[in-house]
């Protein structure tokens, strides 16, 4: 059972902490594994069909693939980094989690998302080749390209998360063991910290505007190049058809960037405004809606993987 601390008392390097859920749902937190329980399971079956379809079929070993690889694969991390977590604490209740477990958890959560970020700027600019320079495109967009990308990719997103925990690590002693929240959020924990956090806020804040926006910048930029290369083909026709091969990125980039920017601004500028229940139901949304959302898109909107699903599946139901 989560102890309430008294006014000044103080936990010297606590060796867990407790996971309390969503505050203020009390019994109707239960009902929330409907929710969120489906979505961890779609984000496991569909992006591991995605993973399995590409590895199988060697016709889908192109760059643009691999980037959805890439994107699968981080999706599996993030969903699985916050889902059985989350799913324990709202069904049985406020659940413990050691100390340097939740540190792990805290990397994990921040580095995939960095990383998911970062994956879809470096497709907003495989389409913007595709579009503006297809005969070019063999050329500078190859197989080992998209590998040393995604590898840069990882090592920023580890590089620029790290000191979260170590930020986290350097402080002795805490207010108390409770964390208002589903999953170790970095400002969650910070919250419970007793000393001067300067440091950790300001590292918080300048991350969240430097990886988002810069990202989405680069995506707008891509996305400018692609409108200005489609404006300037002959017919409509060929516009449509040029434009419909970025449908499907779009489409995850609205699932990733809204709940993400709905969620941050509520959390900075609503406090006072919108409850803490929301705050910390729209950041699990984030985390868990694009993993789930995002191999459905792909899987219905790309001829190649649909088509390689369905043969799949005719061909299993052939041999029944």
């Amino acid at each position: 059972m989560a102890e309430t601390p008294q006014p000044n008392s103080t936990f010297l390097h606590p060796t867990f902490f407790i996971l309390t859920g969503i505050p203020g749902l009390r019994g109707a937190q239960t009902w929330l594994t409907l929710v969120f329980g489906p979505m961890y399971l779609l984000a496991l079956l569909g992006n591991g069909a995605l993973l399995a379809v590409v590895w199988i079929d060697s016709v889908l070993h192109q760059p643009m693939f691999l980037l959805l690889v890439t994107l699968a694969a981080t999706d599996l991390g993030l969903a699985t980094s916050v889902a059985p977590g989350l799913l324990a604490v709202l069904w049985l209740g406020p659940q413990p989690v050691p100390y340097a477990a939740c540190l792990v958890q805290m990397f994990f959560v921040h580095a995939l998302t960095a990383m998911e970020s970062g994956v879809l700027l470096a497709m907003a600019c495989d389409r913007a080749v595709a579009v503006g320079r297809p005969l070019h495109y063999p050329i500078l967009v190859t197989k080992a390209r998209v590998g040393y990308a995604a590898l840069a990719l990882a090592l920023k997103a580890v590089a620029i998360v790290v000191p979260f925990p170590l930020l986290v690590a350097r402080f002795e002693h805490f207010r108390a063991k409770t964390i208002g929240h589903a999953y170790c959020a970095h400002m969650a924990v910070v919250e419970l910290v007793v000393g001067n956090t300067w440091a950790n806020n300001l590292y918080g804040l300048a991350l969240s505007l430097a990886v988002s926006g810069v990202d989405i910048l680069g995506i707008t930029g891509s996305y400018g190049l692609i409108a200005h290369a489609v404006l300037q083909l002959p017919t409509w026709e060929a516009r449509a058809k040029a434009f419909g091969t970025c449908s499907s990125h779009i489409c995850v980039i609205l699932a990733f960037y809204v709940p993400g920017l709905f969620s941050y601004l509520t959390h900075r500028f609503g406090r006072h405004t919108v409850p803490k229940p929301m705050h910390i139901l729209l950041s699990n949304i984030y985390l868990l809606l694009p993993p789930a959302l995002n191999p459905l898109i792909y899987g219905v909107r790309t001829k190649q993987i649909r088509g390689r699903l369905l043969e799949t599946f005719i061909f299993r139901k052939s041999q029944l």
